[in-house]
C-alpha cells in the first residue's frame, strides 16, 4: 500500500490516530487483525504474477501482511520517511538496517555510547562476518573526523544515548558520514519520532524499538526501519524477506493503538521528566542528575537545537556505589524495577549489573556507568507521587 495524498497535510496527531488505517470489505471502526500466515489466489497464474512481483498483493506474512503495512505506513508519515519494514523488536531493525547493507571487507564506525547489544553487535558480531569496525566518542567531532577519513561502508549511532544521556550533533556526523561514502543509522528510541526528526537532520535510516514509547504500556515487542525507498526495495527487502526478522500481526495492531495516544503520552512524560530531573538536582544525596532539559547536561544547547523536547529519561549517580545504588531501588514503592523505558509505569534500571553488564568495568567508567549510576525511565504517574517515592528512597539509601 501506499500512503494517501490527503494523509501527508495532516498535522502528527491526526496522522498517529488516522494514517495508514485501511478499512476491509466490513467498514470496521478499528483496525483489523489479520492473522494469517498466508494469502489465496484466484489462479496458479496470479501466484506466479505474485511471485515475479508483476503484481502488488500479499503473499506470505512472513514479508507483508494488510495489519504490518497499516503500522508501517503510518510510521512512514510520523517520521517523514519514504518506505518502512516492521521487525519483531528493536535489535532486529537495528541488525537488519547494518547487516542488509554492509558486506564483509566494508567498516562500520559507531559511537560508544550505546545500548549493550547495539554494541556488542558492533564489537563481536560484525567482525566475525569480515566487517571492520571501529567506536568513537560520539561527542567528539575530531574523533569522527579521523575515524572518517578512510572508506566506511555505515555509521551507527544513538542520540540520547542508552544510559547517559549523551547528545551527538546529528548534522555534523551526517555530514562526515557521507563525505567518507558511509549510510547513517540512527538508533532514534529515546527521543521518540515525535522530539527528534533524524531524517531531516542527514540520516539516512532510523531504527526503533517500538516496544517502548510507540507501544508505550509494556504490552508487546516490535520495531521499526525507515529511510529511503530506494534502501528499502533495493537493500533491506531482500534481506528482510529471506531471513524472517518479521513482525507479528498482532503485535503490529497492539502498536497501531499505541500510536493513538502516543504524542499525549509523550508530551506527560517529557514534562514529568524535567520535574523529577529538577528535583534530583536540589537533591543533595545525588551525586550527579542528568537530564538533557537541565542547564547543567553538557551538551543541552545541541538538545535544544536538534530536539523539540527533552525525553523521558532521568540518570542519577549515588556516589558510584552499587550499595547505595541498590538500597535506593530496593526501597522504592511506587516505581518499578525493571529494564524497560517508554512505558506508561515509571521505571527503575541499573545498568552496570543489567543493561550494560557484559562492558567492562573500565568501559564503564570511560561512559560515565558508574556502579551507583540508576536510569529512571519517568512514567505518566503524577510527579508529586514520583517525587515523594524517591524522597523517601533516597532517604532510605543513606
Amino acid at each position: 500500500m501506499t500512503v494517501e495524498k490527503h494523509e501527508k497535510s495532516w498535522r502528527p496527531q491526526t496522522r498517529l490516530v488516522r494514517g495508514g488505517t485501511r478499512r476491509s470489505q466490513f467498514q470496521e471502526t478499528g483496525e483489523a487483525i489479520f492473522m494469517t500466515s498466508g494469502f489465496v489466489y484466484d489462479r496458479a497464474e496470479d501466484a506466479e504474477a505474485a511471485f515475479k512481483n508483476e503484481v502488488e498483493r500479499f503473499i506470505y506474512s512472513r514479508y507483508g501482511n494488510p495489519t504490518n503495512e497499516m503500522f508501517q505506513d503510518r510510521m512512514c508519515l510520523l517520521e517523514g520517511a519514504e518506505a518502512c519494514r516492521a521487525t519483531a523488536s528493536g535489535m532486529a531493525a537495528v541488525f537488519a538496517s547494518i547487516a542488509s547493507w554492509v558486506k564483509a571487507g566494508q567498516r562500520v564506525v559507531g559511537s560508544r555510547a550505546l545500548f549493550g547489544s547495539c554494541l556488542y553487535m558492533l564489537t563481536d558480531i560484525l567482525p566475525g562476518y569480515g566487517i571492520e569496525t571501529e567506536i568513537v566518542d560520539g561527542t567528539d567531532l575530531d574523533q569522527w573526523r579521523d575515524a572518517l577519513k578512510k572508506p566506511t561502508a555505515a555509521v551507527f549511532l544513538e542520540t540520547p544515548s542508552n544510559p547517559g544521556l549523551e547528545i551527538i550533533d546529528l548534522r555534523a556526523v551526517a555530514t562526515l558520514a557521507h563525505e567518507a561514502g558511509a549510510l547513517l543509522v540512527v538508533d532514534n528510541v529515546f527521543a521518540t519520532p515525535l522530539l527528534q526528526k533524524p531524517l531531516e537532520l542527514g540520516a539516512d535510516i532510523v531504527a526503533y524499538s517500538a516496544t517502548k514509547h510507540i507501544d508505550g504500556q509494556g504490552r508487546c515487542m516490535g520495531g521499526a526501519i525507515l529511510g529511503t525507498k530506494a534502501f528499502v526495495d533495493d537493500k533491506l527487502s531482500a534481506f528482510y524477506r529471506h531471513t524472517g526478522p518479521s513482525m507479528s500481526p498482532f503485535n503490529a495492531w497492539v502498536l497501531l493503538k499505541g500510536l493513538e495516544t502516543m504524542e499525549l503520552r509523550v508530551e506527560r512524560h517529557c514534562a514529568n521528566a524535567a520535574k523529577i530531573a529538577a528535583f534530583l538536582e536540589a537533591r543533595a544525596e545525588v551525586g550527579r542528575t542528568l537530564y538533557p532539559g537541565l542547564e547543567s547536561h553538557p551538551q543541552h544547547a545541541l538538545a535544544a537545537r536538534q530536539m523539540t523536547g527533552f525525553g523521558s529519561v532521568v540518570c542519577l549517580d549515588l556516589g558510584g556505589s552499587k550499595d547505595r545504588a541498590f538500597r535506593f531501588m530496593n526501597a522504592l514503592r511506587l516505581v518499578d524495577i525493571s529494564n524497560n523505558l517508554g512505558d506508561s509505569k515509571s521505571l527503575a534500571t541499573h545498568p552496570a549489573t543489567t543493561t550494560h553488564q557484559r562492558i567492562g568495568a573500565e568501559e564503564r567508567v570511560h561512559l560515565g556507568i558508574t556502579d551507583g549510576f540508576v536510569r529512571l525511565s519517568i512514567g505518566l504517574e503524577d510527579a508529586e507521587d514520583l517525587k515523594e517515592d524517591i524522597e523517601q528512597a533516597l532517604k532510605k539509601a543513606g
